[in-house]
């Protein structure tokens, strides 16, 4: 079990976010957002995922930006996070958002085209016979009322 890289990764992944938003002045890195923090066993080396709102191009920009700002923010989680050595940090697009997005299209796709083929179906299900025209009523013997007493329901 891993535990302490896995603390580690959370706090990394607030403290980078608090630093991303706040103090790296870059205008390139816009709307860049720490999705997840993956650190290596030792704690030596740490993967930051990004997601960039915009294009390709934003994106790729966005995530030089970060490079180019990986000792500022290295040094600042330095003086933030109790540690011997604070992780190498990686910086690398984060696509699940898009890869959801793409798999969410095609489901509907499929939603589509199976409504399209598939033809109406019958609601075939039992209508509820109210107790009064059932006839003969099931008897609870959990129920604690006397059977004199429902006779008078």
């Amino acid at each position: 079990m891993q535990y302490r890289p896995d603390r580690l990764a959370h706090e990394l992944r607030s403290e980078i976010s608090v630093i991303v938003a706040r103090e790296v002045k870059d205008p390139r890195v816009g709307f860049a957002t720490i999705t997840k923090v993956r650190v290596s066993p030792d704690l030596r080396y740490a993967r930051v995922f990004v997601s960039v709102f915009g294009s390709l191009e934003q994106q790729k920009a966005s995530l030089a930006a970060l490079h180019r700002a990986g000792g500022f923010i290295r040094r600042q989680l330095s003086g933030r996070l109790k540690l011997r050595h604070c992780p190498d940090l990686q910086f690398d697009l984060d696509d699940s958002m898009e890869y959801g997005a793409k798999m969410d299209g095609l489901l509907a796709e499929v939603r589509q085209e199976f409504q399209a083929t598939t033809p109406p179906q019958v609601d075939e299900t039992i209508p509820e016979v109210p107790p009064h025209e059932a006839g003969n009523e099931a008897v609870d013997e959990n129920d604690p009322t006397s059977s004199e007493e429902r006779s008078d329901i």
